[in-house]
Parts: structure tokens; sequence; C-alpha cells
């Protein structure tokens, strides 16, 4: 079953094709960029857009803040709290990185 609105999309297209839009976009004539992972590659081109990075990367600035309170910390419960944070946080570096690739 096609979309209710497919009959007006198609329309809106025409009129735009008809009235020029599509004329002298940018890229036009040139081959598409070469892709990885072309079943992803509008999703992954949107996060990249937004800022969005690997989980690795979110992940090692979390651990870089953790190593900053650990220097900061005097308390030793909190100072050891903070090493079992860090410990799986680098552990979930390991993952996400292995993930990525």
């Amino acid at each position: 079953m096609d979309h209710p609105l497919i009959d007006l999309i198609n329309a809106k297209i025409e009129q735009a094709e008809a009235e020029g839009a599509f004329d002298n976009l940018e890229g036009a004539g040139k081959p598409l960029p070469s892709c990885d992972d072309p079943e992803n590659a509008l999703l992954n081109r949107l996060v990249k857009e937004a800022g969005g990075v690997p989980e690795f990367v979110s992940v090692s600035r979390e651990l870089q803040k953790l190593r900053e309170e650990l220097r900061e910390t005097g308390d030793r419960v909190r100072r050891r709290d903070i090493l079992k944070d860090i410990s799986m946080m680098e552990t979930r570096i390991e993952l996400a990185r292995k993930a990525y690739r």
C-alpha cells in the first residue's frame, strides 16, 4: 500500500522539477562519494552533522573528567569509588573501540 500522500508528494516533486529547483545543484554530474557503510550512510551523515561522536570518544571525555576529579579529591572513599568508575570506563572504551571497527 502506498503512502496516503504519495500523489501530493509526486506532484510537488514534478512542480519543483518544472520550475528548475533541481538545476545546478552542488555536486551535480559528479560521482557520489564512496561509502564504507551504505546501509547506514544517511544516519551516519546526520549524526556527524549534528556533532555526534562515536561512543568511545564520549566515554573518553567522561574518563578525563573522572581523572581530574581523582586528582582533586582527598577523600579515600570517594577516591576508591572514582578508581572503580575509571576501571569500568576503560573497559567500556575498549569495547566501544572494537565495536566501532
